[in-house]
């Protein structure tokens, strides 16, 4: 049983949803995102991870045809 199933909260500062994912800390933070966790992962609401997707498209296409 992992800490998101077991109810962890958003770890974007003054968000209080339930978290949906698991992410690195510091992809996070590259993306613009206001993480306050010291720890390597990141958890984060179903709101937060859409934007974290919109803001880490055009990084991902470019490794895509940089590794194709």
């Amino acid at each position: 049983m992992g800490r998101i199933e077991k109810g962890e909260k958003c770890s974007v500062n003054g968000c209080n949803m339930e978290a949906a994912r698991s992410l690195n800390a510091d992809k996070c933070k590259a993306a613009g995102l206001n993480v306050s966790s010291a720890d390597k992962r990141a958890y984060i609401c179903k709101e937060h991870y859409k934007d974290f997707k919109k803001k880490t498209k055009k990084d991902k296409t470019l490794d895509k045809w940089r590794f194709g």
